[in-house]
């Protein structure tokens, strides 16, 4: 069942749940939480699908907020709000709202989606796309207890997992941290069937695949090695790679959906590493509500402590070696120094050979 709103307020959006909910014949409230989703029209569809699609597994109500860019000065300076209420089959097992905000109250969209939340239950906001750089101190983001955000749908995903860093507050996560899970798990059982220790590993994958990159700062955090990045043509992760006392262990999926497992001195398996929809990956995220110990820590190591397998530029090359002869340039200025300033003293190492020069003719006037 779906009823559309126009020009309208959350006072008429709540009438419309209520009326809905008595027209299919359930009008109690079996949902969970509530699910904001902030993004755009271009990808309302997308985001809208994969939750109704984790719905099954999370009955909740869906509260879809799209800002309306206005094109005349007229249009901005007007307030206006359009909803469509969706109930029933069209809405999955939980309730969906799309609202459409004009003008001004785009600005305050936080005071619209505020009567509209399930009340006594916990609330999820996900940015699908256009995150804000501190997610906690957005005011929609400051309504719930969890904050979705996926850096993998961002201009410059390296530059906003460095903003993540610093603007972490608990609660946050990422869903390119979620599309790792099946990799650690994968690679804390091939650990647990060794008794060794790592000392070096690699991460291969995409180039500014921001998962490669949070999946190279957890070995780095949990093993305390250095760890290795290294690129590939993907699809997204393609392989880690461990050096251990007792031999390597290779996890390896060059076609993103198969993916064998190599153990020194075991035989090669073959481990399911399928990539993972949108929906599965909120449906996971859903699961939990407290804050994520383990993707924060991963996520404050920092990427520009990782090792980039990219040869060094010949300028490092020049710089090092300019480091390394700095000590040596300044002992010979120190001695030329020392040399001017006192020539009787012998033990100057750097302007030894030059004070000995200076004094030969008054050795040869004493002889004489």
């Amino acid at each position: 069942m779906k009823i559309d709103l126009t020009d309208t307020t959350s006072s008429n959006i709540n009438k419309a749940l209520v009326q809905g909910r008595r027209a299919i014949g359930t009008p109690a409230v079996g949902m969970v939480l509530t699910l904001v989703i902030v993004t755009d029209e271009e990808n309302a569809y997308d985001a809208l699908k994969a939750a109704s699609e984790a719905s099954r597994e999370h009955p909740s109500r869906t509260l879809v907020v799209i800002k309306r860019v206005a094109r005349s000065p007229r249009d901005r300076a007007k307030a206006r709000l359009d909803a469509e209420v969706r109930v029933g089959a069209d809405a999955g097992t939980g309730e969906t709202v799309i609202l459409r905000l004009y003008g001004e109250v785009v600005d305050h969209a936080q005071s619209v989606v505020l009567p509209l939340l399930l009340p006594d239950a916990p609330v999820v906001v996900w940015w699908p796309v256009n995150a804000p750089t501190d997610p906690a101190n957005d005011p929609l983001g400051a309504l719930g207890q969890r904050r979705v955000t996926d850096t993998y749908n961002a201009e410059d995903p390296i530059g906003e997992l460095k903003d993540r860093s610093a603007a972490y507050t608990p609660g946050d996560t990422d869903l390119s941290w979620t599309r790792i899970t099946p990799w650690r798990s994968m690679l804390a059982a091939a650990l647990d069937q060794v008794v060794c220790e790592v000392t070096a590993a690699e991460v291969e994958g995409e180039e500014f695949n921001p998962s490669v990159e949070l999946l190279a700062m957890w070995l780095a955090d949990r093993l305390n090695v250095s760890v290795r990045r290294s690129p590939s043509k993907g699809p997204g992760l393609t392989a880690v790679r461990l050096a251990t006392t007792c031999g390597p262990i290779v996890l390896d999926r060059p076609n993103g959906s198969l993916a064998t497992l190599s153990i020194h001195e075991q035989p090669d398996r073959a481990v399911a590493l399928k990539r993972r929809e949108t929906s599965e990956l909120i449906a996971e995220e859903l699961r939990r509500l407290d804050p994520d110990d383990i993707y924060a820590s991963a996520l404050r190591f920092g990427v520009d402590r990782l090792v980039d397998q990219a040869p060094e530029p010949t300028g490092g090359g020049a710089g090092t070696g300019g480091t390394a002869g700095a000590p040596a340039a300044a002992g010979a200025e120190t001695g030329a120094g020392d040399g001017a300033g006192d020539g009787g003293k012998a033990d100057a190492t750097a302007g030894k050979s030059g004070s000995a020069a200076k004094k030969s003719p008054a050795k040869k006037a004493a002889a004489k």
